[in-house]
C-alpha cells in the first residue's frame, strides 16, 4: 500500500516539566522541563513517517520560531505539509505538568488555532485527500470539520478515524451522526461522553455506537490493555509490564502502530500487538516519539513483549 495516510489535527510545541519530588498545591516544586514536538495529529504523522509509511498532514503553524522549528521537525522525519496552514501570530503550545511517576498532573494548551482547518480548506485539496489510504484526524478539529470529513468518506471509500484526545473534545462528539465512521479510539474516560446517558455502561456504551454505525470501536484502559469491538467480534490485548518514564503520546503512539498495521494488511491482533509495542516504547523515553525505532527494529520488538 503506497497511498499516504493523511492526518489532520493538532501541532503544538510540547513542553513538559517533570517533577522530581512530589507533587504538592501552592507551592515551590522541583523539576526539569524537556521541549519536543508535539500535538495529537503531528505526533501521529511523525511516527508513522519513521516506521515508512506515506504520510501527509494537515496541520496549522504560526509564522513564528516555534512555527517554523516545528515545520522542519515534520518534514525532517519525512512528513508531507502540502495541504497545511501558516497562520499570523504565535504557534500552539502544550504545557503539561508530570508527576514524579511520568503520569499527568495537569496541562495547558494557548495558541491553539485547529478552528482554521474548516470544510472549505478541505474542499479546495479533495484530490490529495482521495489519495489516501485511511484519513485520521483528532478531536480538536471543529465538529463541522469532523462531518465534513465523514461525508467525504463515505462518498469515496476512504477509511476514516477519529482519536478523542481527551475528555473535554471528545463531548463535542456526543450527540453526532457516526454512522459509517471507520474506527475511533476512545479510553474508558472518554468512551462515556461519546454515548447517552441511558448508556451507563461499558459494553452498552459500545453497543451504542456500534447501533449508531461507527464500525469499529477500540477500547484503551492504560496498564490493562485494550480491546477492539466491531459487531462481528472483540478482540483484547494485555498492556506489557514496564516502567513509565513519560506518559506524553502514548496513545498517539499506539494508533500509530495500529495504522502501521493496517497499512502492512495485518489482522486486528497483530495491530494491536503492534500498537501497545509502540506504546510501551514511548511510555519509555521522554517526549512522544519512538525516534529510535525503524519499521524492522518495531516489527522484531513485538516477540519480546508477546512472545509466540
Amino acid at each position: 500500500m503506497s497511498n499516504p495516510v493523511i492526518c489532520i489535527g493538532a501541532s503544538f510545541v510540547d513542553e513538559l516539566f517533570h517533577a522530581t519530588e512530589e507533587m504538592l498545591l501552592a507551592t515551590t516544586i522541583d523539576a526539569h522541563v524537556t521541549k519536543t514536538a508535539g500535538g495529537v495529529s503531528r505526533n501521529i504523522a511523525h511516527q508513522l513517517a519513521l516506521l515508512g509509511v506515506p504520510v501527509q498532514l494537515i496541520s496549522v503553524f504560526g509564522n513564528d520560531s516555534d512555527g517554523n522549528w516545528l515545520k522542519e521537525v515534520c518534514t525532517n522525519a519525512g512528513v508531507k505539509l502540502d495541504a497545511s496552514i501558516t497562520k499570523e501570530g504565535l504557534s500552539g503550545k502544550y504545557t503539561g505538568i508530570l508527576n514524579m511517576d511520568g503520569s499527568l498532573y495537569c496541562a495547558f494548551l494557548t495558541n491553539a488555532a485547529n478552528h482554521l482547518i474548516t470544510p472549505e480548506h478541505l474542499a479546495k485539496h479533495s484530490a490529495l485527500l482521495k489519495t489516501a489510504s485511511f484519513l485520521m484526524a483528532d478531536a480538536n478539529i471543529n465538529v463541522e470539520t469532523a462531518e465534513w470529513l465523514l461525508a467525504f468518506s463515505k462518498e469515496t471509500g476512504v477509511p476514516f478515524i477519529i482519536e478523542p484526545v481527551s475528555v473535554p473534545p471528545a463531548k463535542k462528539f456526543k450527540g453526532v451522526n457516526l454512522d459509517g465512521l471507520y474506527l475511533i479510539t476512545p479510553n474508558e474516560d472518554e468512551l462515556p461522553v461519546l454515548c447517552s446517558d441511558k448508556a451507563f455502561l461499558t459494553q452498552l456504551q459500545v453497543e451504542e455506537l456500534l447501533q449508531k454505525g461507527v464500525k469499529n470501536i477500540w477500547l484503551h484502559n492504560g496498564k490493562h490493555g485494550s480491546a477492539l469491538y466491531n459487531k462481528e467480534k472483540a478482540v483484547t490485548l494485555h498492556a506489557p509490564d514496564i516502567h513509565v518514564v513519560d506518559c506524553t503520546g502514548a496513545g498517539d503512539g499506539s494508533l500509530s502502530g495500529y495504522i502501521l498495521g493496517k497499512h502492512l494488511d495485518k489482522e486486528d491482533l497483530e495491530c494491536l500487538k503492534l500498537a501497545h509495542t509502540l506504546s510501551a516504547e514511548i511510555l519509555q523515553v521522554n517526549g512522544a516519539i519512538a525516534t529510535h525505532l525503524t519499521q524492522e527494529k518495531l516489527l522484531a520488538l513485538v516477540n519480546t513483549y508477546y512472545p509466540a
